[in-house]
């Protein structure tokens, strides 16, 4: 009886079927579940990749070409390697255009950030019905197209029939009656600037804005227990804690100025002379002008590595920022 009994009881007793472990059988059937999602999301990758990528690749064999309009029609073009880089980096005019993208890109940038660095932090001690009211302006000034807006700018400084003028002048300031803006480098170049900076503040305040009401309210009790100012509550207690978002707002307003192309191209095509010609402009300019694309190509191609450059010291002092701190 007890040999039987033994004989009974199965061999693989209390042994559970492993699970799927998902590799091939030898027919294939795992092996394409698991490409399945990458050839899902692979159209969609190679057209970003075309799309980004092609037009970059482009511009830069491009730069090393002797490429006019002839080169454009018959496709002849030959490689002349740093010829065009060596023809704009000595070029005068080249670096007069580079000192004042770098005028128009700070400016820009410190008007933003303390417009919108002040605009958030008013929307922060609003009450619940005026901040829904301020955030969806902002809202609607930022979704305005940048063609609208700069057309609208355009209106409002028209020497005869803009609405600056005709207020200026009815307030007693006769010399601004049909004052042409636009003949004047000063005048247009400021008129540019509020342009970019009345669309660029939305974005950063309600970037801001998300980043203030994140900061805990004890922290703003305790400083103001220890008898803190306001002016000493942001630069202890609040700019610390939203330094990052500040930060990343500051790096992408940095982009976003230096490459500035459409509001100046609509408004201005780079004038009165060069007043407000800056790398981008300068690019198109010298690319359609001149038919002389590969000039045009070098010059985008050195504007991409001084915003590089740009952003790399950037980055370094944020690192080394971050790496002090306990």
């Amino acid at each position: 009886m007890p040999t039987v009994r033994e004989r009974s009881v199965p061999r693989a007793a209390g042994r559970r079927r492993p699970p799927p472990t998902g590799r091939s059988d030898g027919r294939g059937g795992a092996g394409r579940g698991t490409l399945w999602p990458y050839l899902l999301i692979a159209p969609a990758v190679l057209g970003m990749l075309y799309l980004l990528l092609y037009p970059l690749a482009r511009a830069v064999l491009i730069s090393f070409q002797d490429f006019r309009l002839r080169q454009l029609i018959l496709g002849d073009a030959r490689f002349v390697g740093l010829r065009n880089y060596r023809t704009l980096l000595g070029d005068p005019g080249f670096w007069e255009v580079v000192r004042r993208t770098f005028v128009f890109m700070a400016v820009n940038v410190v008007a933003i950030m303390v417009l919108s660095t002040l605009v958030a932090l008013m929307t922060e001690r609003l009450g619940r019905a005026a901040r829904t009211v301020v955030l969806s302006s902002l809202v609607l000034v930022w979704a305005v197209p940048v063609v609208a807006a700069t057309t609208v700018f355009q209106w409002l400084f028209h020497s005869e029939f803009g609405i600056v003028n005709e207020t200026l002048a009815g307030l007693g300031f006769e010399s601004y009656e049909g004052y042409p803006w636009f003949a004047h480098g000063g005048a247009a170049f400021g008129i540019v600037v509020a342009l970019i900076v009345w669309q660029s503040v939305p974005f950063a305040a309600i970037t801001l804005y998300s980043a203030l009401v994140t900061v805990p309210t004890e922290l703003y009790e305790s400083a103001r227990m220890d008898g803190a100012g306001a002016a000493r509550v942001f630069r202890s207690v609040t700019f610390p804690l939203i330094r990052p978002v500040f930060m990343l707002v500051l790096s992408l307003e940095v982009i976003w100025t230096f490459k500035a192309f459409v509001q100046i191209w609509v408004m201005t095509r780079g004038g009165p002379g060069e007043a407000t010609t800056i790398l981008p402009v300068y690019a198109v300019q010298t690319a359609l002008a001149g038919q002389r694309y590969d000039l045009g190509s070098a010059a985008s191609m050195l504007t991409v590595l001084l915003m590089s450059g740009v952003l790399v010291l950037y980055f370094r002092q944020l690192f080394r920022q971050e790496g002090e701190q306990p």
